[in-house]
């Protein structure tokens, strides 16, 4: 199960699909990377890199005491963008709350 982990020791799931463009998916409460599933194979079908992951305290991610909060969240964001190679910028896609991650992502 790949793994992000974050400054606190939380370890962040997510899915990466495919190559080519990175795409960039961010579910909203109460939801996981799940979520994004037709949307992440319709997009690695066709040529993109899709990646989503589980927010800190959702789906295979870990609850921490600390909190779940927005600012330790956005810091997820740029884990999600370490995975990337730099070279291409991402398209980021949020719903709900998580319009905030698909803004500091992008």
């Amino acid at each position: 199960m790949p793994t992000i982990t974050a400054k606190d020791g939380a370890h962040i799931f997510y899915k990466d699909w495919g190559s080519g463009q990175p795409v960039v998916f961010s579910h909203g409460w109460p939801l996981n990377a799940d979520a994004w599933d037709e949307q992440l194979f319709l997009f690695a079908s066709n040529g993109y890199r899709a990646i989503a992951h589980d927010r800190r305290g959702h789906g295979r991610s870990t609850q921490t005491d600390g909190g779940h909060v927005q600012v330790l969240d956005g810091e997820i964001v740029f884990h999600v963008r370490g995975l990337l190679d730099g070279r291409q910028r991402p398209a980021a896609v949020g719903a709900f709350q998580d319009q905030f991650h698909a803004v500091v992502a992008a």
